[in-house]
């Protein structure tokens, strides 16, 4: 027998009352789970193997599969369901990971597990938990922006810049000289904002605020920053983006 901790990222129903579970590890990244009789109604692992249960998962390998033999939650993020807005971000965010090449390490977990920690309780903006998942994410698994200085002068606070997604840097007004059409004009605010994201210690991570208008261009940025990385689009995410016009 096995024994990992997981959450639960999606579910995919076989048979009578089984179903698969793709699970999201610290140690092995995404792991895909047979679940016998799991639909019942007096089923044990009712709880722990439904969408975003972070639970204690034991199984054990056959040529084939790897399947549940037992389950304990360690937490199920109830609320989280109480807002439409919530658990659709939640939706994207696990599509995306379960995109993303084998995301592993305990970061990403913690990341995960942290967002949705305050969005159940609604303790952040979304928008301001969007764009940490979005930009922190990417900076995990390989494609950090290089927001340190200009790129041609080295400068390190300019009053005025321009970011480039395809580039994955900035570069100050005064030496700007590229097609404008390829790049984002920002102002510091948002740089730094950048810059906390995808450089602080992960216990300072969610600790920072921002005006308005900085977020909604950094939420912008970090939208086009992953889906270009990741050369694609995601229909939870225009699923997300539907909902809260509409509210």
């Amino acid at each position: 027998m096995n024994n990992i901790k997981g959450i639960v990222l999606k579910e995919r129903n076989t048979g009578d009352n089984g179903k698969f579970i793709d699970v999201l590890t610290a140690e092995n990244g995404i792991m895909e789970f047979t679940v016998r009789g799991s639909r019942k109604i007096n089923s044990s692992l009712l709880n722990s193997t439904q969408l975003f249960a972070y639970s204690d998962f034991c199984y054990h390998e056959s040529d084939k599969y790897k399947i549940l033999t037992s389950a304990v939650p360690v937490r199920i993020f109830y609320k989280l369901r109480e807002s439409l807005t919530g658990i659709s971000l939640a939706c994207y965010m696990a599509e995306v990971l379960k995109y993303c090449s084998e995301p592993q390490g305990n970061e990403i977990l913690r990341l995960f597990l942290n967002i949705l920690h305050f969005l159940e309780n609604r303790l952040r903006d979304e928008k301001m938990l969007k764009a940490i998942f979005e930009f922190r994410l990417m900076a995990e698994t390989g494609f950090m922006p290089d927001v340190v200085m200009c790129r041609e002068c080295g400068a390190y606070e300019p009053e005025e810049l321009y970011f480039s997604i395809r580039e994955s840097c900035f570069c100050c007004a005064e030496c700007f000289k590229f097609n404008p059409a390829e790049w984002y004009r920002i102002n510091i605010s948002v740089l730094s904002a950048m810059r906390h994201i995808v450089l602080t210690d992960f216990e300072r991570l969610f600790n920072f605020r921002t005006s308005e208008n900085t977020m909604n261009m950094l939420e912008y940025l970090s939208e086009k920053y992953l889906t270009a990385k990741l050369e694609r689009s995601f229909r939870t995410l225009d699923f997300y983006k539907s909902i809260r016009q509409s509210i």
